[in-house]
């Protein structure tokens, strides 16, 4: 028993609440000091503390890594998210598959930006650490798993826990305590995923970094510098944006490869709770730009970061406190932290109401009117937007939220998140992204230049006309109709034109000024990719058979899936399909082995070659990812021939199949395809009755409309599974039947044991035919031959074309360089500042 370790862990976790803690009070302490050696000692104290809680969670982390890696499987954290046959990489992304581990994340991004803030911003060190200490406590406390005794009130959940004392109950502990499984529960198979060993760390680092900006907000309003902390919280601002941005980007490509609803957003609400923060966090850049560049939008934003930051923890409090268990697919289950979580919600949440209430009255505001040739009109409008972008989603993703709220006065409501969220959240956010698109394109003329109203028709005549121009060619080639494409095509388009001049003349005078313009392109070519991709993905695997498939299913995935058996190609959209073979995959990372072509074990990540085969000869036993088989699917176009690998997973505990899609990637489109039904493997096999007829060796016979030869017959002394004695007598006959693509082989035998006749048979099982040697008639050279048949292999798949998508994950890099540029520039001219002493 590894006890060490856990205890160790656990005690990392409570020095690292109790150090944040003291770093709180110490930094605290600091912040209300004149005496300049008193404030020191206070500070130094505060910055040590602040160390000390630093290492006690890159001990946490190192500590819970080391059980998941060495397989301690008798702590529970261990033995729920991982097992023995996770390689390497899968193991790091199982340290934050659970509640505690991404808690633990998060703190471990913040405390590593809270070393960073100590050692590069010395003026802002008090009051800003002083806000970053105290959440680091809440997260703290989150993971403490500490039972107070005189009230019997546990606080956090411990990654710690030994698994023998969250399952106290369980039978197997009450007969043996000492008992410690042999491996794990694995992790969730949509998680075995390259994009989730990247994707969360830089999701919960985007969540980490917001609270910089509101440290500094908090800082300014806490010291009355209410103009002064906009500098220093405006690079942090734009890292934020672009790493969040990011975060949100790459889980929606992990859910655009791995998971089959068809696309890479589906307005979950945990995909909502990131990107109405992420939302508003763009709005508050742009109004604190404004600010500092024309000293307007001042209180703007001060009310936007303060929102941002309450909407990550609003986020977190959704996602994990198990509200939305009925609602999404992807929340956390409730561990009892949803109290904990409100009140870390509530403490910040009033917290900064009532600090910024307080000096509301002492806050700058301009007296300046905002002309409507202003740049400042134009951030102002723009920041709306977004804002009431965020509202639209932000209100229907939090009824379940106010459906229990409603409960706690004894009321009841049954109010319902919207049934088809795609068709919903897309109507009202399509409206929002025309507007977006033509403020980024005429603002940034503002922006840059000082346009009265005579001047703006000269300055947007070219853009505009080339901007038609070029809608017009796509309009026609996308044959494009709808009112709403048309207008978001025109706006997308006209923000990459518009941008792309602003650009040429930024690059001619001063390319560190690029930021903004860059970052608008790429946003221009997002739009356009999120409308072609998703507004004109195109169906190829509608069912033209009249078959149909399933009442239960409805009539969209009749009509949008295709039924194939194997090897019986169908034609679809000009495309020629047809299913291949099941496929496993080696765990060597050598690709595939046909399903067929090895013979399963107990163990099912153990198979054995029936065959030689590249790297691997007849016999040998090879590793495999048992769980999953691929299903092998061949489409033929115009000459060009590709295959595609769509996985399965029969998985009762999550619903049955979990099905993931393969992509053929063009420069033009995307072609996704994905299994949404098969043939399960332990499903029971109808056979038909037996057909039998009278053949000779080398002459043809029909098996199931497939050409068969009996090519041989020979005695033999062994039978597999089968002992035979000196006077039994065991024949075996060599089938060859001529598939569409191979030639197979079945190989049945005929016995007589104590003078009684028996029989075993061989099955082709891609083919769906069973062969028995019923009889010999040495006679006349001939034999008997039973067949019987059943419906072959089949799976039904679901295709569908993307066109422009690679347009769409162009312009998300493109955004981030705009972030970048941007970020460094700020950063560049606030290190300038402090060197001349002004910050």
């Amino acid at each position: 028993m590894h006890y060490f370790i856990g205890n160790l862990g656990h005690f990392l976790v409570i020095l690292s609440f109790i150090s944040s803690l003291a770093a709180f009070f110490a930094y605290f302490k600091a912040t209300g000091k004149e005496d300049i050696e008193e404030k020191a000692s206070w500070l130094l104290n505060g910055k040590i503390s602040f160390y000390v809680h630093a290492l006690a969670v890159l001990g946490i982390s190192i500590t819970l890594f080391t059980i998941i890696a060495n397989h301690y499987f008798e702590y529970h954290y261990a033995f729920s998210h991982s097992d023995k046959k996770l390689p390497t990489h899968y193991l790091i992304s199982t340290f934050w598959n659970g509640q505690e581990g991404s808690f633990l994340l998060w703190m471990f991004w913040q405390a590593i930006l809270g070393v960073i803030l100590i050692n590069t911003n010395k003026f802002w060190q008090a009051p800003v650490m002083t806000i970053f200490a105290l959440v680091q406590a809440f997260l703290a406390s989150m993971i403490l798993g500490v039972v107070l005794p005189i009230i019997d009130f546990k606080i956090g959940s411990s990654p710690f826990i030994l698994l023998r004392e969250s399952m106290a109950d369980a039978p197997i502990f009450k007969m043996q305590p000492e008992f410690i499984p042999e491996d794990g529960n694995g992790l969730n198979p949509l998680l075995q995923n390259y994009w989730m060993v990247i994707h969360p760390p830089v999701l919960f680092l985007g969540f980490a970094s917001t609270l910089i900006p509101f440290s500094f907000c908090m800082a300014g309003l806490w010291l009355k510098k209410y103009r002064d902390w906009v500098r220093p919280a405006l690079p942090w601002a734009l890292f934020s944006g672009a790493v969040l941005g990011l975060g949100i980007l790459m889980g929606g490509y992990w859910a655009y490869e791995t998971l089959n609803f068809g696309g890479y957003w589906n307005w979950d609400p945990v995909e909502n709770a990131v990107y109405v923060p992420w939302l508003f966090l763009v709005a508050s850049i742009h109004t604190m730009i404004t600010y500092k560049n024309s000293e307007t939008a001042l209180k703007a934003s001060i009310i936007l970061v303060i929102t941002t930051f309450i909407l990550i923890l609003y986020s977190t409090f959704l996602t994990r406190s198990g509200v939305l268990g009925d609602a999404s697919v992807h929340s956390f289950t409730d561990l009892g932290l949803s109290g904990q979580l409100l009140v870390y919600l509530l403490v910040f949440l009033f917290g900064a109401i009532v600090l910024a209430t307080i000096r509301w009255k002492e806050i700058p505001s301009s007296d300046k009117e905002a002309s409507t040739y202003s740049r400042e009109f134009w951030i102002f409008m723009g920041a709306t937007t977004l804002c009431l972008m965020g509202f639209q989603v932000l209100l229907p993703t939090s009824i379940p939220v106010w459906n229990k709220f409603v409960t706690i006065f004894g009321a009841s409501s049954n109010m319902a998140p919207p049934a088809d969220q795609m068709a919903y959240y897309s109507k009202f956010q399509i409206w929002f992204a025309i507007v977006i698109g033509f403020l980024s394109a005429v603002g940034q003329f503002f922006w840059w230049k000082k346009i009265d109203k005579s001047e703006l028709k000269k300055e947007l005549q070219v853009p505009v006309l080339i901007a038609l121009l070029i809608s017009v060619i796509i309009i026609t080639i996308g044959q494009v109709t709808k009112p709403a494409y048309l207008l978001l095509i025109i706006a997308a388009v006209l923000t990459i034109v518009g941008n792309s001049k602003i650009l040429l003349s930024i690059l001619k005078k001063n390319p560190a000024l690029s930021g903004g313009a860059i970052a608008h392109i790429g946003m221009g070519m997002m739009l356009l990719g999120i409308l072609f991709s998703s507004g004109y993905s195109t169906v190829v695997s509608l069912n033209n058979t009249g078959l149909l498939y399933s009442r239960d299913a409805g009539e969209e995935f009749n009509r949008d899936n295709l039924l194939l058996f194997l090897h019986e190609p169908r034609t679809m959209a000009g495309y020629d399909i047809e299913y291949i073979s099941q496929k496993l995959e080696l765990r060597n990372g050598d690709g595939y082995i046909d399903k067929y072509d090895v013979q399963l074990t107990p163990d099912e990540d153990k198979v054995i070659a029936l065959k030689d085969g590249d790297g691997y000869k007849a016999k040998d036993t090879l590793q495999v990812f048992g769980e999953n088989t691929y299903f092998e699917i061949e489409f033929r176009k115009d000459g060009n021939v590709y295959k595609l690998y769509p996985r399965a997973q029969i998985n009762p505990d999550m619903g049955g199949i979990l099905s993931s899609p393969d992509i053929h990637r063009t420069l033009k489109s995307d072609f996704y395809t994905y299994t949404s039904s098969i043939m399960k493997p332990d499903e029971e096999k109808e056979w038909s009755e037996m057909q039998e007829l009278k053949t000779a060796l080398d002459k043809d016979f029909f098996a199931n409309d497939y050409v068969s030869t009996v090519t041989n017959v020979v005695k033999v002394d062994e039978v597999p599974g089968t002992i035979l004695s000196q006077d039994d007598v065991a024949v075996k006959a060599t089938i060859k039947v001529k598939g569409a693509r191979e030639e197979y082989t079945a190989e049945p035998y005929f016995l007589i044991r104590d003078k009684m006749v028996g029989r075993i048979s061989a099955e082709i099982p891609q083919l769906g035919v069973l062969f028995t040697l019923v009889n010999i008639h040495p006679e006349t050279n001939e034999f008997t031959i039973g067949t019987n048949t059943r419906q072959k292999d089949w799976v039904v798949i679901k295709s569908l074309e993307k066109p422009l998508i690679n347009v769409l994950w162009i312009g998300t890099l493109v955004l981030m360089a705009g972030f970048t540029i941007a970020m460094l520039r700020r950063y560049r001219e606030f290190q300038l500042m402090k060197e001349k002493g002004q910050e």
